[in-house]
């Protein structure tokens, strides 16, 4: 495999595993070269923890990115999480249009909503706006929240493999080539992740967990964007991100003071032996 230039767009909490605290480590020991556009620090998180500081970076992007042109750096894939305002995802739209090589591999995670709900600053204006950031991606890899939302769907928590098809056509409509949707429960006791590529949908079934974490969708999708940037199937990278998210999970449960993210350090050697 040749070593390969890539790039995450996200903010970066000093402390709290999430976006770039988690993105920079995992794709890194993936063997990827990681640069990295922060586009917020944050003492921690924003997730149980109170009076946090907070810098947005926003304006800081355009000079970034002129001063890369100049360099004429290229990256072999550009992969974007949370996104915290219209403005940053207008920004990012010319990134992933303008920064890549020939080749380059767009990887858009969606990251705005959970549980039936949009994260607490957003609203439809953002949607609308991240609607927009979709059609410029190869692979898209929203939760069943994100689906709803991006495709005006209504969100279910019970459904069958039809409504999934549905979600799955309309995000394919905003322009995006390959869906990769996380989070597809078609019993209580499983969930998993369904891939739709080439017209063709598969799902990857693994054990559902009583008990989630902070951040697991950030694990995910690093996770992804490494085995698919060391030449595995989205389907291969789909499912190694999958095992390796359940694998820090449960390296988290039993311990009440690590209650803001998942232990993903412990596990990156099983991801390093997954990418084989």
């Amino acid at each position: 495999m040749s070593y390969k230039k890539i790039l995450t767009i996200q903010d970066i909490s000093c402390v709290g595993q999430c976006s770039l605290t988690v993105a920079l480590p995992i794709l890194s020991a993936c063997g990827l070269e990681t640069c990295i556009l922060p586009s917020a620090v944050l003492s921690t998180h924003t997730a149980g923890f109170s009076g946090f500081t907070f810098r947005d970076l926003t304006d800081d992007m355009p000079a970034i990115q002129e001063h890369w042109k100049k360099e004429n750096i290229r990256f072999e894939a550009i992969y974007t999480g949370y996104l915290g305002s219209i403005k940053q995802v207008g920004y990012v739209r010319d990134i992933l249009r303008t920064m890549g090589t020939e080749a380059c591999v767009r990887v858009v995670d969606p990251a705005m909503a959970d549980n039936g709900k949009l994260y607490s600053i957003f609203n439809t204006e953002y949607v609308e706006a991240m609607r927009g950031l979709c059609a410029d991606a190869d692979i898209l890899v929203p939760n069943i929240t994100e689906a709803c939302f991006l495709s005006g769907e209504e969100y279910k928590e019970t459904y069958d493999e039809g409504y999934i098809r549905v979600l799955i056509e309309k995000l394919l409509a905003l322009g995006a080539k390959t869906v990769v949707l996380t989070g597809v429960s078609y019993e209580p006791q499983n969930t998993g992740v369904v891939v739709y590529e080439n017209g063709k949908m598969d799902y990857y079934r693994h054990i559902k967990l009583a008990k989630g974490c902070h951040g697991t969708g950030d694990i995910y999708a690093s996770a992804f964007v490494g085995a698919l940037m060391n030449g595995k199937s989205v389907y291969e990278s789909a499912k190694i991100a999958a095992d390796y998210t359940v694998k820090c999970i449960l390296n988290t449960q039993g311990d009440a003071d690590h209650w803001y993210g998942a232990k993903f350090e412990p596990a990156l050697r099983e991801l390093i032996d997954m990418l084989g």
